[in-house]
């Protein structure tokens, strides 16, 4: 008995302090900083609402932990509204009440400083907190003391802040960090940060940093840090540094990326001043302009780098001895060249200089002017995985015959490139490819070789065009070929663009894996075959790490990735972080139009994205209602053709459609009432029918579409179009055969109408005509009347 009171009284307690949400006391103290934040008449945090019943733990803003129901996450980043509530000054003791807290973010909030007594040091207090992010307010250097002295912090990032914008050097000894005995990461980016400042900041207090990035600041030199044992990625590009000032190093034997992209290297540099970084495996050079590189061939350095970026670093051409001074790189595995279109210059390099990178995986050409002797090369290069020619000048030759070597090549990208027909002829030898993409190539003539079918590990082919009249483009004829249905392993088929004409085939239903088909702004015609319902679009089928978890970027910026890093083991997805990509790849990335834009889709994002675009044709016949089955996708475009009939009711089975577009056709008949129950559509547009009768009731998304959804429809009524229903009401039923269902239309068929007088009008006249010939007495009867009737005029 005392055991079950003693239990009540517990429960009794712990109701005071908490809910069957968060916990009483951290609500509460969410309102209080929803009032500082707004203070004097901001309206930010509308979600906040002082209600007992409230759970904070469900406000997006806010993560709890599964086990206390305590807060373990803030993320206030853009909350406070610029110009309404002005500069917000910092109340530490406002987020005391959160024990456990272990992540706050505060970016891009108008933070100039703190109250008094109330600065940034009170949260040590907090001894769960490891993450704290104020990048892009306004702080000066001052707040580095407030941050010193946090022995559960290890991610710090005050970038973009206001440390040094107007070039002062003054500070006293109390402006450094210190005691930050855990901290493994710091970005102090785009501070304005000078040498003196960053040697003052005494860094080598920090002997567990394995993360700095000091980007877009003001640094000449990089002095040797003794203390920085642990540093494994540092990030100085966007400076100032020279030739002469590479010679630091001393005291990072971790060292394992070094970013010295969008700096002052010019002429020829020398890989020796940097010799003490014996275990660097990531260099990028990116930005500068180099001539080329001393790399002595009994040189030691650099044994262990496998990713060199010189993307638009080469003032000149890409020389031979450039490349063979790469060759001192034994373990290269990733290799940028090419540039920009002001730097670019023709590439002659011979296949025995290329054959001295046997570990190379990825080569990347973008933007750049390869002759034929350096494409003939690039066949010795067995090991080669990853070849990107991004906007290349490739004069309509691509010497495949000698690349037959290239047994491994997973992934071509040659968007953008000027090819010939050949290349078409023989890609069927590249029997490892997953990705092939070669939108606005110039290519024109047909896909009817049969070489293709060797590609059963394709995943991604593009071959569209953009019809933009400033840009090369795609112009390929005839019809779409059967055998792309033998691509069992294809998920992506971009074909948008072209001239391909003929009907759909049905072997494109074979493709069980698709989950992206864009056979849009073609001249396709005859009905959508009624077997693509069947297609799974399955967004849980898992795809190989190699194709979908990789990065490339075209416009020639650093290769970085965005992983969710787990510092302690129970911070897993707490914060995200840049790391640059040691065995960077070409990124799967698609271009599909859906929500009236063209979007691109890349990264882990297309495991969430799949549809369907047949717009801009000349597709005839109703709507496969087996359309319906499609339960996954996300996007359907059929406007822009010629399809007849009515809306089939099993489109309402598509839960997770965001887009429906049915524009711009000849659909009849009224919009059947249960898309309502489409609760994902964002999009959606049935406009330039010869739809009719009443619109589906404004519920739930239908709430939000407006006029424009309905426009061209002269037949349609109610809200939103301002046209009553309660005029002109149906005088006679149709049915409607798609749904099952018989619905009356409310408006007479005018074709019907004069068909039906025409007939009845001659049938009239042969009944009158027979009655007189039979029958003498009425005849006479007849003609006597006419008589009389003449006379009498």
């Amino acid at each position: 008995m005392g055991r079950l009171c003693l239990l009540v009284m517990m429960l009794v307690l712990l109701n005071g302090y908490c809910c069957l949400g968060c916990w009483e006391q951290e609500r509460i103290a969410f309102l209080q900083i929803k009032v500082d934040i707004n203070f004097p008449n901001g309206i930010s945090l509308q979600r906040w609402v002082d209600n007992e019943t409230a759970n904070c733990c469900d406000w997006e803003e806010i993560k709890c932990s599964v086990d206390t129901g305590r807060v373990i996450q803030i993320s206030l980043n853009g909350t406070r509204e610029y110009g309404r509530s002005g500069d917000w000054y910092f109340n530490a003791s406002l987020f005391l009440p959160f024990e456990e807290l272990r992540t706050l973010h505060l970016l891009e909030n108008s933070l100039v400083g703190w109250l008094e007594n109330e600065g940034f040091e009170r949260l040590s207090m907090l001894r769960n907190l490891q993450v704290i992010d104020l990048s892009y307010n306004n702080f000066n250097i001052n707040i580095l003391s407030r941050l010193s002295g946090f022995p559960s912090l290890k991610y710090l990032s005050l970038r973009s802040n206001n440390f040094f914008l107007k070039g002062s050097t003054h500070f006293n000894s109390s402006e450094r960090l210190s005691r930050l005995n855990n901290l493994e990461v710091l970005d102090l980016r785009w501070n304005y940060l000078n040498g003196s400042v960053l040697s003052f900041l005494n860094l080598n207090d920090l002997n567990s940093l394995k993360e700095l990035y000091l980007s877009g600041n003001n640094l000449q030199s990089f002095e040797p840090i003794q203390g920085l044992s642990n540093l494994e990625i540092l990030d100085l590009s966007n400076n100032w540094f020279n030739n002469s000032t590479l010679s630091f190093g001393g005291g990072l034997s971790s060292l394992k990326s070094l970013d010295l992209s969008w700096n002052k290297l010019k002429g020829t540099v020398d890989m020796r001043e940097l010799d003490a970084l014996t275990n660097l495996e990531v260099l990028d050079l990116s930005y500068n302009e180099i001539d080329s590189l001393v790399t002595p061939k009994d040189t030691k350095i650099f044994k262990k780098l496998k990713e060199l970026n010189l993307h638009a670093a080469l003032r000149k051409s890409i020389s031979r001895n450039l490349v063979q001074s790469l060759g001192a790189f034994s373990s290269l595995k990733t290799l940028y060249l090419g540039g920009s279109y002001t730097l670019k210059g023709p590439i002659t390099v011979t296949a025995e200089d290329l054959g001295n990178l046997p570990n190379l995986e990825a080569l990347f050409l973008d933007y750049s002017s390869p002759n034929n002797n350096f494409l003939q090369s690039i066949g010795v290069l067995a090991s080669l995985k990853n070849l990107s020619m991004f906007e290349c000048e490739l004069n309509h030759t691509l010497p495949t015959l000698d690349w037959d070597n290239l047994l491994n090549l997973e992934t071509l990208i040659l968007d953008g490139s000027s090819l010939n027909n050949n290349f078409l002829q023989s890609v069927g030898v590249f029997t490892s490819l997953k990705i092939l993409s070669m939108s606005n190539c110039e290519l024109n003539g047909s896909l009817s070789t049969q070489g293709w079918c060797e590609l059963k590990n394709l995943q991604k082919l593009d071959l569209s065009g953009n019809q933009l009249e400033d840009l090369s483009d795609n112009n390929l004829t005839g019809t779409i070929p059967k055998w792309i249905g033998s691509l069992s392993a294809l998920t992506i088929l971009l074909l948008k663009g072209n001239q391909f004409k003929g009907t759909i085939p049905i072997q494109l239903c074979h493709l069980n894996r698709l989950r992206i088909m864009d056979l849009s702004h073609n001249n396709l015609f005859g009905p959508i075959p009624h077997c693509l319902g069947n297609i799974s679009l399955d967004l849980t089928t898992g795809q190989s790490n190699a194709v979908w978890n990789t990065i490339f970027s075209g416009d020639g910026s650093l290769y970085y990735y965005v992983l969710s890093t787990d510092l302690m083991g129970s911070l897993a997805s707490s914060f995200l972080m840049l790391h640059q990509n040691p065995l960077a790849e070409v990124q799967l990335q698609v271009e599909f139009t859906t929500k009236r834009n063209s979007l691109l889709y890349n990264g882990s994002i297309l495991n969430y994205m799949s549809g369907i675009d047949l717009s801009c044709n000349q597709l005839a016949g109703e709507i496969p209602p087996e359309l319906g089955n499609l339960s996954d996708i996300r996007a359907l475009n059929l406007s822009h053709n010629n399809l007849t009939g009515t809306i089939p009711g099993t489109l309402s089975k598509l839960k997770q459609v965001e887009s429906l577009d049915l524009s711009y056709n000849n659909l009849n008949g009224r919009i059947p009432t249960q898309l309502i129950e489409l609760n994902a559509l964002a999009v959606f547009s049935v406009a330039h029918n010869n739809l009719s009768g009443a619109l589906p009731e404004m519920k739930a998304q239908f709430g939000t579409f407006e006029e424009t959804s309905y426009e061209g429809n002269p037949l349609l009524c109610g809200p939103p179009l301002h046209k009553s229903c309660t005029k002109n009401r149906a005088t006679s039923p149709m049915q409607n055969v798609s749904n099952g269902q018989v619905e009356e239309d409310g408006f007479v068929d005018m074709d019907a109408f004069y068909i039906t007088f025409v007939v009845s009008y001659i049938i009239v006249l042969l009944g009158i005509a027979i009655v007189l010939y039979i029958n003498p007495y009425w005849r006479q009867a007849w003609f006597y009347f006419i008589e009389v009737y003449i006379t009498s005029r």
